[in-house]
């Protein structure tokens, strides 16, 4: 727009600005024209230019806006509607409605939504026959399949159906849109009356039948009722039969039986249960015609029933027969022939239902309990049965035509047969077991009927199912079952992953059984050299070495050296590489003490060669290779915990757990230390390579303990180096766990110390370089120095801690906008705080700039940091009251002092009401929380509006 006054909102000048905005190529333009429509449409004048915009002679995209005007106006700025205007704009804009009756679409909708917005308003104070008044105004004693009389019942249909639409999404208190949601439900048996007869008129065309269905569904948000619904309901599954309206149909069956109301309603809902039963001729024909679309429709009721009212109609005991029957069409969903989802997608629908009925079944009482699982837990063995034959992969020629989405559905549907079976156990018990177990045997051991590989691997995914997170321990198959295993042929890929995973899912049963271990672990480490079984062997050999390290000493040596060997020769990819370490580790630290060495050196003396080669040698490649090898490492050295070993041997002879003396990681560690110096000398530059090495010491750090204490010093100083040439988060996050151990001991008084203030001196040159690059390393800093004040305090007593250097980091980095950032500089003020009586520097640095942090402080609660970091800042707030309370009177007040500060939003009252607040709080934390969260709204204007209810 180019010299268009606020004040000249003209039909013309709108005309004008919408051909700007709909077909200048120049984005600013477009931008300035959007900007002032917006105007415009806010403006006194456009309840009078908007009629003219929608004169016939107006192009529809004029005509659109005229009618998106009148709703904005309606809408947004109802206030300013000019007085005694109400009669003249209701019965306009029932004419505008009618003269569009034919189109264009978009218009006719948008005055239809302008038209419920009007009713909204004014409901029922001032037309509370509104709804009545609509349908009169509308409807035709016509056929309704002659042009005008059609056009005029689509355009009722459609303001009906905006009508509920509207009253959803505007912006209306609750207690109004209650109100309106009753006045309305008063109008249903008339609106449900002139539905029924519409869609029972033998001429009634295809069209208006579905807005029919579409305007039911809306209805059905104000709560109808499933009593006052029921023709209309007995009408809906009559339309299933017309192939053109099914969906729409189905879609308006589920929204009405699924609303959980209706289970007050208990008579209506019997009535539903024979009308879904007798789909059951339809759904078996759609099956048999391959018409997944038909049978996944009317899967989909029956589950909407079964599921949301399974208690109520469980309750109706002397109607078991009628919910029974229900079941079983539910059972034939679940088994739906065909394989998920190539061959049908119903099946999937139905797993939510068993959970349901199970639950609802145990949670009756006694007496209707025992009755009902007298019934259902025959059915429930039949669903395992179903639920397995839907497991079963295809055949192998079928598989490989499958894309690579249907096996991912069908990868996701397996997990959630998974998680049922896991579930049903619960139900069934050991006999499940039993059942499977019984199969299983019967499978492998009949000759005259060969069993087909999916067949097994079923049964075996079923065991695996449930051992993988239920005690089987009890069971007295599992002997029988780990007997059968070696016996299975293993020539397909499934068939090979699951019997590794039914193994691994077995390792805690083992660990009590261990005689077992024989006849399974050959099978888990032949698998190893396989890379296609590279996940689940894996997995297998890691939980065995896990749960059943205790009594792998025998096997010791086949596991190394077959682990060794695919380590070498690179099978697995870099995951599986790791937990094949974490497996060892497990295994090497409960050997006896005397052999623990040589084998750690043989397993890692291999890759200590190899890093020798590629640390002088940088390159890309190379960087990856030494990255992998130290993950290795430190993966290795996650497991190796001889403290676990202790605890085992104190529960037969109780001693004094002491450090051990050349822990065998610690003399692993000593001997590589040369060489990782060499590789940080050659790599600093690379923070891969220094969080490996970083890794590698943390992870050792964790399981050691205090058997770390011969390398702390060497350590310290190896951190020292890593961060004054490079400075890495990584090796503030390594500081924090030595510190952490070792903080507190004479010892290591002098190295620790020295280390914390090299960090803090280098951290505090980035601050003055220009911190804002390094927010990982600040978050890192913030970290260690509130772990240094929550944990061992005591080092900031030393003049070489500079506290008042730690506090101004902390005051420039509430300016960061990372949130995790933001977190951690709240947890260093607040532990900082804690501590002002007991460390005179911090006590000092306070008194000298207390009010510093709480300007800091009120600028980031007030608008400038992420609104859900209030309750953080909360804390350091409660932290200052708690601790310095008649400090914190004279910094509050004086930090509010300046007009507009922390924002333009707050008054001298909102000030002085939130320093009260803040100063009587000393006890609830929670409270304090609360107050800020106030503050924070208030400050950015919002306290009142929809977003501050959610809040």
């Amino acid at each position: 727009m180019e010299a268009v006054n606020a004040d000249e909102f003209t039909v013309e000048a709108v005309e004008r600005a919408l051909q700007q905005l709909y077909y200048d190529p120049d984005m600013d333009k477009k931008n300035v024209a959007q900007k002032w429509l917006t105007q415009a449409q806010a403006s006194p004048q456009a309840w009078h230019f908007c009629w003219a915009l929608l004169r016939p002679d107006k192009v529809p995209e004029i005509q659109f806006f005229g009618a998106s005007t009148l709703h904005a106006k309606i809408s947004r700025h109802w206030s300013d509607l000019p007085p005694g205007q109400l009669d003249s704009l209701r019965s306009q804009l029932i004419t505008q409605v009618g003269q569009f009756a034919s189109g264009p679409k978009m218009v006719l909708t948008r005055l239809c939504i302008a038209l419920a917005s009007l009713v909204l308003h004014i409901l029922p104070e001032t037309w509370s026959t509104a709804v009545p008044d609509l349908v009169c105004a509308f409807q035709t004693g016509e056929s309704v399949t002659e042009a005008d009389g059609q056009a005029r019942c689509l355009v009722l249909l459609e303001l009906l159906t905006v009508l509920p639409e509207e009253l959803q999404s505007s912006r209306i208190p609750a207690s109004r849109r209650s109100q309106l949601r009753s006045a309305l439900a008063v109008d249903w048996s008339s609106v449900c009356s002139l539905l029924q007869q519409l869609l029972q008129r033998p001429d009634a065309p295809c069209l208006v039948r579905e807005r029919v269905l579409r305007c039911m569904s809306s209805w059905l948000t104000l709560d109808i009722t499933l009593k006052d619904s029921e023709g209309l309901l007995e009408s809906c599954f009559a339309l299933l039969k017309e192939s053109e309206l099914f969906d729409t149909a189905v879609e308006t069956i589920v929204s009405i039986i699924s609303q959980p109301d209706c289970q007050r309603f208990a008579d209506s809902l019997l009535k539903v249960v024979p009308q879904v039963l007798a789909l059951q001729e339809q759904l078996k024909k759609a099956v048999q015609d391959g018409d997944m679309e038909t049978s996944h429709g009317i899967c989909r009721i029956a589950v909407a029933l079964g599921e949301t009212h399974c208690r109520t109609l469980l309750e109706q005991v002397d109607h078991w027969q009628g919910f029974q029957a229900l079941v079983s069409m539910i059972m034939s969903c679940t088994g739906t022939p065909g394989h998920y989802p190539v061959d049908e997608t119903s099946s999937s629908l139905t797993l939510t239902f068993w959970y349901t009925l199970q639950d609802d079944i145990t949670s009756l009482d006694a007496e209707r309990q025992t009755l009902y699982l007298q019934i259902y837990r025959p059915v429930y063995f039949q669903l395992v049965d179903i639920l397995l034959q839907k497991a079963c992969f295809p055949r192998d020629e079928d598989y490989a035509t499958w894309s690579a989405d249907d096996k991912e559905q069908f990868r996701t549907y397996r997990v959630d047969i998974s998680d049922t079976l896991m579930y049903v156990y619960e139900l069934l018990g050991p006999e499940l077991l039993r059942n499977l177990y019984d199969k299983l045997g019967t499978l492998l051991t009949d000759t005259t009927h060969p069993s087909s590989w999916q067949d097994i691997e079923a049964l075996l995914f079923g065991f695996q199912s449930i051992a993988d997170t239920v005690d089987v321990s009890y069971s007295d198959v599992i002997p029988g079952l780990i007997g059968l295993i070696p016996l299975i042929t293993a020539n397909n890929l499934q068939l090979a992953e699951t019997i590794m995973f039914t193994i691994g899912s077995l390792a805690e049963w083992l660990s009590d059984h261990s005689l077992m271990l024989a006849s399974v672990l050959p099978v888990v480490l032949h698998g190893l050299s396989n890379p296609d079984l590279s996940v689940a062997c894996v997995s297998a050999l890691k939980r065995i070495c896990r749960e059943c390290r205790h009594d792998l000493q025998l096997h010791a040596n086949d596991i190394m050296a077959v682990s060794q060997v695919v380590l070498v020769k690179d099978i697995h990819k870099s995951p599986q590489c790791m937990w094949i370490m974490q497996a060892l580790g497990f295994l090497l630290s409960a050997l006896p003490s005397d052999e623990i060495l040589g084998k750690l050196l043989s397993l890692v003396t291999p890759h200590i060669q190899q890093l020798e080669k590629l640390a002088n040698e940088p390159s890309s490649a190379n960087k990856l290779a030494i990255v992998h090898i130290l993950g290795l490492l430190s993966n290795l050295f996650s497991t190796f915990d001889l403290n676990k070993q202790n605890e085992r041997l104190e529960v037969m002879r109780p001693v004094q757990t002491q450090p051990h003396n050349n822990n065998p990681v610690v003399v692993v560690l000593q001997q590589a230390f040369p060489l990782i110096q060499t590789i940080l000398n050659k790599w600093l530059n690379e923070p891969e390579v220094v969080e490996a090495v970083c890794a590698v010491f943390e992870k050792s750090l964790k399981t050691l303990l205090h058997d770390f204490a011969p390398l702390v010093t060497q350590l310290c100083e190896l951190i020292g180096q890593m961060f004054s040439a490079y400075p890495q988060a990584s090796a503030l996050d390594l500081t924090r766990q030595l510190v952490n151990i070792f903080g507190c001991e004479k010892d290591f008084f002098s190295p620790i110390i020295a280390l914390l203030e090299l960090l803090t001196n280098i951290t505090m040159s980035i601050f003055q370089l220009g911190s804002r690059d390094h927010p990982d390393v600040v978050e890192s800093f913030m970290q260690l120095h509130a772990q240094v004040l929550r944990r061992k305090s005591n080092l900031y007593l030393s003049d070489r801690l500079d506290i008042k250097a730690v506090f101004y980091c902390g005051i420039l980095s509430f300016k960061f906008p990372e949130t995790p950032t933001l977190k951690a500089t709240c947890l260093l003020f607040t532990e900082l705080i804690s501590h002002c009586e007991d460390i005179p520097a911090v006590r000092e640095v306070l008194q000298e700039d207390g009010k510093l942090l709480l300007q800091t402080l009120l600028e980031a609660i007030g608008g400038q940091s992420p609104r859900s970091l209030a309750e953080h800042f909360a804390e350091v707030l409660f932290s200052v009251s708690r601790n310095c309370p008649s400090m914190l009177s004279v910094w509050l007040r004086e930090a509010l002092l300046p007009p507009g500060f922390p924002s333009s939003h707050l008054t001298t009252e909102h000030k002085e009401h939130f320093c009260q607040q803040i100063l009587r709080e000393q006890v609830s934390k929670r409270r304090m929380k609360d107050i800020v969260k106030e503050f924070a709204l208030l400050s950015r204007g919002l306290q009142g509006t929809e977003y501050a209810a959610n809040y």
